[in-house]
């Protein structure tokens, strides 16, 4: 009898927790509770600086069959690190009226001596600006925002398109309580829906609707299909280390349209190809328009290419001019904005007008370059499905030089190689075009062969606790290009300081670059140092051989993982060293020798430490097999990372004899 009252106080109690976990719902603009104003934190996302309240949209087509979107966003300020939400930026399609914002009305509500007081936007204080000729931007700031503000605002997003359903993020920096989506297409349009979503829905639902539309003084009815998608609830997608691009992780929806099947006439299809995409930036003015604009005083410097006898010669010198002759203005498009012949001029250009001057220079010194649209890391990975031009926001040279190899030119940054696919654009794809023979075609750009880095130490440990040494990198691919962008960006003291890894007890005597205008050998680093072995004493010496790694802090400590990993590339670190024991020394303890590799093989550990002769010869080498581990295996990874970091900062155990 007792167990059964037992079981029924404890569904009671279940269903009354249950009972109190009420769903969020919507509330129009203007209606903000006095709970929502008196909330402390997110309940579902502790942690959180601020946190959307609201973000719902309702898309649907016009009188002239152009698609408009609602737009409304209510935001809860928690602390001032959150009141950067108060910033809005709006940017938007602007040339020539293809998408334009109406409608903008803001609002901050505080609590002041219990009662809901209400700080309305100047429209004074909304400013439109220009991006490039192709994008503009509006922003404002929400006035009198302080902690525990709630902030709103609306407007309507307009477009001249048919075609562009805007792409919905239910997710963001911040966590989202209420997330809603309803899109209204009449039944003409056909769209494929892409979602990007590890989130059930909270309520999805379809239903149909009518409207009308007047043609020729004839008004006609439709049919439309309603979907309305609610997710609540949302914690905030926060960055991780090794996370791509933002954008390839948040929640979201995506829409495309396939075809449009108008009454009383033919079905027109709106399904695009690459070759589709090639061929429209073929045409466009602000692309294949500058490929064969004449750059002033260009005939100098395509002859001198041109003496050159191979076209690695040629590729070197042109990338090289190129490189060195412009600056980038820090702009990424995939379109020109001033065009080639301004930017050769003034020696300043967007990422694309330089790649395009380096594509035609190459051209007309007979080399067989492509231009090619891509994206970076930042940016996002490009979708093979969709194919859509602005998931490109760079354009870089594809040279094919053979079918298993080829370059990828990006002469925008100071610090890339010819020949070398650059960094920011790994595990994703780029377009190239081919406009002589209308070829166009997406490729796969990755790094098949890893990329190396070794070390090699000789140093004698001596009686009072001190090590004196010299070690040997040898750095490969990025990490040549990485070592000299931080050594020419921060300068000689700030590069010792990356080196010793925050290590006060490490010195650095002398630092030797080798090699660092010369695109194809390695970068060397000669160091003479001495380190301090903290925690000696007159009977111990504690040393870790684990120098110039800059692998002594795991950064794989959180126990959960929400994102993919990508380290862009294959890895292969080796360590080699040879160290003295002093006179009146010996082991007393060694690590042991350890070979370890992750389930799927991905990664391998191996530690070789031995003693012979008063030398302790030390060897580490850790292997990567993918560039990418999926967050679904995260717990077999961060677990052979805490015992791989564990093992690298084990000490070898020197007694007084």
């Amino acid at each position: 009898m007792n167990k059964f009252f037992t079981l029924i106080a404890l569904f009671a109690i279940a269903f009354s927790a249950k009972a109190q976990q009420v769903t969020p719902v919507y509330e129009p603009y203007g209606k903000v509770s006095n709970e929502d104003l008196a909330m402390k934190a997110c309940d579902f996302d502790k942690d959180a600086n601020a946190e959307i309240l609201i973000r719902k949209g309702d898309q649907y087509y016009d009188q002239n069959l152009n698609i408009i979107m609602d737009y409304h966003e209510r935001i809860k300020i928690f602390n001032d690190e959150g009141k950067d939400k108060a910033n809005i930026r709006i940017e938007y399609y602007s040339i020539d009226n293809y998408e334009y914002i109406t409608g903008i009305q803001a609002e901050t509500i505080n609590m002041v001596d219990g009662k809901q007081e209400i700080t309305k936007l100047d429209k004074k204080l909304i400013y439109k600006q220009t991006v490039d000729k192709y994008r503009s931007v509006i922003t404002f700031t929400m006035p009198n925002v302080k902690a525990g503000s709630i902030i709103e605002y609306k407007y309507t997003f307009n477009t001249a398109s048919a075609e562009n359903i805007p792409t919905w993020y239910f997710q963001d920096n911040v966590p989202i309580r209420y997330g809603e989506y309803m899109t209204n297409i009449p039944e003409w349009f056909f769209f494929s829906t892409q979602t990007h979503m590890h989130s059930m829905y909270t309520k999805r639902t379809s239903t149909n609707g009518t409207g009308n539309i007047t043609i020729d003084h004839s008004p006609i009815s439709y049919t439309s299909a309603i979907e309305d998608r609610v997710l609540v609830n949302e914690p905030a997608l926060r960055d991780e280390p090794y996370m791509s691009s933002r954008n390839d992780n948040l929640e979201c929806v995506l829409f495309n349209l396939t075809s449009f099947r108008p009454p009383y006439g033919f079905v027109q299809n709106f399904s695009e190809t690459w070759a589709k995409v090639g061929e429209k930036l073929s045409a466009n003015e602000d692309f294949g328009g500058q490929f064969k604009r004449k750059l002033t005083n260009e005939d100098a410097i395509i002859e001198k290419a041109k003496a050159l006898k191979t076209d690695d010669e040629k590729i070197a010198y042109l990338f090289k001019e190129v490189q060195n002759d412009m600056k980038w203005n820090e702009e990424d498009d995939w379109y020109t904005n001033d065009g080639t012949c301004k930017a050769w001029d003034s020696k300043t250009g967007n990422s694309t007008e330089i790649n395009l001057i380096l594509y035609h220079l190459l051209k007309k010194s007979g080399v067989k370059a492509l231009p090619m649209v891509v994206s970076t890391r930042k940016h996002g990975k490009v979708n093979p499905v969709f194919s859509y031009v602005y998931q490109f926001n760079r354009a870089v040279v594809y040279i094919p030089v053979d079918s298993t190899k080829s370059y990828i030119l990006d002469a925008s940054s100071k610090y890339n190689m010819y020949n070398e696919i650059p960094y920011n654009l790994l595990n994703s794809s780029g377009l190239y075009v081919n406009s002589d023979l209308k070829d166009y075609e997406l490729v796969f750009l990755n790094k098949q062969a890893p990329v190396r880095t070794s070390i090699f130490i000789t140093a004698d440990i001596k009686p009072d606790g001190k090590v004196n040494g010299t070690a040997q990198l040898s750095s490969y691919s990025y990490g040549r290009i990485d070592g000299i962008k931080r050594y020419k960006t921060d300068g000689e003291k700030k590069y010792i300081d990356y080196l010793r890894d925050d290590d006060n007890n490490l010195k650095i005597a002398s630092l030797k670059m080798d090699n660092m205008d010369v695109d194809t050998l390695p970068l060397m680093q000669s160091i003479n140092f001495n380190l301090d072995l903290a925690g000696s004493d007159e009977n111990y010496i504690y040393f870790n051989p684990n120098l110039f790694t800059s692998l002594h802090k795991n950064p794989f400590l959180s126990d959960t993982r929400t994102t993919d990993i990508d380290f862009g590339y294959l890895d292969n670190l080796t360590l080699n060293g040879m160290y003295k024991v002093p006179a009146g020394y010996k082991i007393d303890a060694l690590p042991k020798n350890v070979s370890m590799t992750t389930p799927d093989n991905g990664i391998t550990f191996r530690r070789f430490i031995a003693e012979q002769d008063g030398t302790i010869a030390v060897r580490y080498t850790i292997s990567y097999k993918k560039s990418i581990y999926f967050k679904e295996n995260y717990a077999d990874f961060h677990e052979f990372f805490k015992k791989m970091y564990e093992m690298l900062n084990e000490q070898i155990v020197l007694k007084k004899s």
